[in-house]
């Protein structure tokens, strides 16, 4: 089974998020031994894919947070203060 580098580009994609068949993963292998530029492309999704996990775990811890009800007051009472100030 001979990919081209459309159907590699697709197939790494792919891989990503299902596991590839034998056949379907010899047949990227091979084509990434040959093919520099599949090789980045390759290289490249699978760094975003991990920094994309990586961030979105973040985010959801950080989501999960609440701010202390204390520090919710200061902050509008902040907020009231300089809303005074621009309405003088």
């Amino acid at each position: 089974m001979k990919l081209s580098c459309k159907e590699v580009s697709f197939r790494v994609s792919e891989s990503l998020d299902r596991n590839l068949t034998l056949r379907e993963r010899l047949a990227v292998k091979i084509h990434l031994i040959m093919c520099k530029a599949c090789q980045q492309m390759a290289q490249q999704m699978k760094l975003l894919r991990s920094t994309a996990l990586r961030y979105s775990s973040t985010a959801d811890t950080h989501d999960q947070k609440e701010l202390p009800e204390e520090a919710r007051q200061r902050i509008l009472k902040a907020l009231h203060r300089e809303n005074d100030h621009h309405h003088e």
